[in-house]
């Protein structure tokens, strides 16, 4: 196991797309490591940018991470799904590129540069807070973390809609790790988060997210820290709502008399329940075990 240093003020922004969260991030006073497989994604936040690179608080890594305990370490290009519709939705898993395409969208294979996450890690050290969002990819980044004695102090990911036994294993995986308290955010309720003042995390910004931004994190976000079982017990929860009115909900697709009326009073009775917009997205951020979590320990 590898003993590396965490770096209180670093970042890792794991799906950079077009800059929503390194923004915010630098804003804050923070170094951030991005990673980012689309290349015009890539070249657009070089631009965007520029300052941030030339003074050293930003390093743009462009690449695909790969499961690089089960890929060819010799490889050095793997196949990237590129979405024209929706850029946000690149991605190097087949079964995602396959949901995109039934949503309606159409995918440009490229090749693209492998990225080894752990290297990354062993080069910049242990950030304090980690953001995954690289669908369908992102516990390729959390199972790196096996390889390391120090964990980062919040990490947080795009959680599974697929089944609960997905989400089961990413918080089964968070609480290997040494995870203990975790929330579930509701994606489209960022664009109604506000920043804390005074700041709990790095500099105070007058800050609006856009909607697809990852939000707060860390000890900016309110208090609703969960245990892992009631985590699981949430997740079981918004899963009915998948399961009854998400893409391919029960609810969602049906013709006969009446599936309307049910399938907005399920939605009703769901959304009551969770206090969520339903089926919505979600991403599950998790605490580490440890005293000194906040920025500056």
């Amino acid at each position: 196991m590898v003993i590396q240093m965490k770096q209180k003020d670093l970042i890792f922004d794991v799906g950079l797309h077009r800059g929503e969260d390194t923004d915010f991030y630098l804003r804050k006073g923070f170094r951030v490591l991005a990673f980012e497989a689309d290349p015009e994604n890539a070249a657009f936040c070089r631009t965007r940018f520029r300052e941030a690179i030339l003074r050293g608080q930003l390093t743009i890594i462009e690449g695909a991470i790969v499961d690089y305990a089960q890929a060819n370490a010799t490889k050095s290009k793997v196949a990237f799904y590129k979405n024209e519709a929706n850029s946000v939705w690149g991605t190097v898993c087949t079964d995602w590129a396959d949901r995109n395409r039934s949503l309606g969208t159409s995918n440009k294979l490229i090749e693209v540069d492998v990225v080894d996450f752990a290297a990354a890690l062993r080069e910049h050290g242990i950030p304090h807070y980690m953001k995954v969002d690289i669908e369908g990819c992102d516990m390729f980044c959390v199972r790196a973390l096996k390889g390391f004695q120090e964990r980062p102090n919040y990490v947080s990911i795009e959680s599974d809609k697929t089944s609960l036994k997905n989400i089961r294993a990413e918080i089964d995986l968070l609480s290997e790790l040494g995870y203990s308290d975790f929330q579930a955010v509701e994606q489209s309720s960022i664009v109604g988060q506000y920043p804390p003042r005074p700041a709990r995390e790095g500099l105070y910004v007058d800050h609006r997210f856009e909607l697809g931004s990852s939000g707060l994190f860390g000890a900016d976000l309110e208090d609703r820290w969960q245990s892992k079982a009631q985590i699981l017990r949430q997740y079981g929860l918004i899963r009915i709502g998948y399961y009854l009115v998400g893409e391919n909900g029960i609810l969602t697709n049906r013709r006969f008399r009446g599936a309307g009326y049910i399938e907005m009073w399920a939605t009703r009775v769901l959304e009551r329940i969770t206090r969520a917009e339903v089926p919505g997205w979600y991403d599950t951020h998790a605490r580490l075990a440890t005293r000194g979590t906040e920025a500056g320990d």
